[in-house]
């Protein structure tokens, strides 16, 4: 197992001793371990390809899933509706 040396914030000390302390965790080491692997499996990283995603991807897919209004009417109703 690799070993990691980090210089935490007070904040998150005092979060991950809050935590023991209330026996979520065993002691920091294990708290600090499955809290870094919860953080880790958010980004689902896959080894062979980096996958990241920018605004402007994010953009993009939100347009193409909007459908204009108009074509969604079926074909030959083109009068009004009340």
């Amino acid at each position: 197992m690799a070993k990691l040396e980090l210089d935490l914030p007070d904040r998150i000390s005092s979060e991950i001793e809050r935590l023991v302390r209330q026996e979520e965790f065993l002691n920091e080491e294990q708290a600090t371990e499955e809290l870094l692997s919860m953080g880790l499996s958010v980004y689902d990283i896959d080894d062979d390809e980096p996958t990241t995603t920018t605004d402007d991807d994010l953009f993009t897919q939100a347009v193409s899933d909007q459908q204009d209004p108009a074509a969604r009417d079926a074909p030959g109703e083109d009068e009004y509706g009340f």
